[in-house]
């Protein structure tokens, strides 16, 4: 936090070991078409459905509005754009939000930079934004995400039976939470005024 930047250089709010999240950049849109267009990943996030340019820019424009608090994600070893993140249905009275996130980039899957990305956030949610209670839903099927979510600090609480459709075969849709109280995270010491 308060570092200078270059025309050149994204802006960053956070850093881990292995990425950077900086605000959301509108020049970002045509990524996001590529990686919503990609079957890859569109199957474990939005579903697989054709979108345009405009739908792209769309749904960036809901993933920033209020009640909502989205990042995108940097590599930090070369400080390319790899993904987004964000925080949804903000609710400060009963202190909960809903996570997502997805790494577009396939080279950087397995590299640890999802479970990072998480922590960052269950940090930034329950130090910078006072919330108690984060919670995810996602597919059976994305096991290398479960892995990274309970890596971070997400546990299981349910699951919905068969209902979500891909491939022909219906699939459970898992929840999963994370507790302030339970979390120890370590990112984000800016946040502590005296340490």
């Amino acid at each position: 936090m308060g570092q200078q930047t270059t025309p050149d250089q994204p802006i960053i709010t956070m850093r881990g070991d292995k990425v950077a999240l900086g605000p959301p950049d509108p020049g970002l849109v045509s990524q996001l078409q590529r990686w919503l267009n990609d079957f890859e990943v569109g199957r474990t996030t939005w579903g697989v459905l054709p979108l345009t340019l405009e739908d792209a820019a769309d749904r960036y424009r809901r993933n920033t509005d209020a009640g909502n608090v989205s990042f995108v994600i940097y590599e930090r070893a070369t400080m390319r754009c790899i993904g987004t993140t964000l925080l949804t249905g903000i609710d400060h009275h009963d202190r909960t939000a809903n996570f997502g996130i997805v790494i577009g980039e396939k080279d950087c899957w397995g590299k640890g930079y999802g479970t990072e990305t998480t922590r960052l956030m269950l940090e930034y949610a329950f130090d910078a934004l006072d919330l108690h209670n984060v919670m995810l839903t996602m597919q059976e099927y994305n096991k290398r995400a479960m892995r990274a979510y309970e890596k971070a600090g997400f546990r299981l609480i349910g699951r919905r039976r068969k209902s979500h459709r891909l491939g022909g075969r219906a699939h459970d849709e898992i929840l999963m939470d994370c507790l302030a109280t339970e979390f120890e995270g370590s990112l984000l010491p800016a946040l502590r005024p005296g340490e």
